[in-house]
């Protein structure tokens, strides 16, 4: 990831909403959530979802297929992980002990989410 592409990420992270969706997206995992339940779960308007949803897919940080009549959203987490590994990059000053604790949270979920595709 670039410094271009972060900032654009990092801007769409900016706002409560979408960093609440993001969020949201990240628990639901692969199977995603429609457009609909995030409005629903949100307790907002389902435009002002698709808005924020809008802005999110733009950063590349989300992606969404369509199922029958729904939307499905997901985290794009190859995105999501390169948003950390650019913030990671020039890590400690080769003092890896100081980001070893941001090392194991950023690895945390790898294998669940393995399994769950499987």
């Amino acid at each position: 990831m670039d410094q271009r592409q972060a900032l654009i990420a990092f801007g769409a992270l900016s706002q409560e909403t979408r960093l609440h969706i993001i969020r949201m997206l990240v628990v639901a995992g692969p199977d995603g959530m429609a457009a609909g339940a995030i409005a629903e779960k949100l307790e907002v308007s389902p435009s002002n979802v698709s808005f924020h949803l809008k802005e999110l897919e733009r950063s590349g940080l989300i992606a969404q297929q369509r199922e029958s009549r729904s939307i499905i959203y997901t985290a794009n987490y190859d995105a999501l992980g390169g948003l950390i590994r650019f913030l990671m990059e020039d890590c400690c000053s080769g003092h890896p002990e100081i980001c070893g604790p941001a090392a194991e949270v950023a690895a945390c979920c790898t294998p669940k989410m393995e399994e769950k595709r499987q």
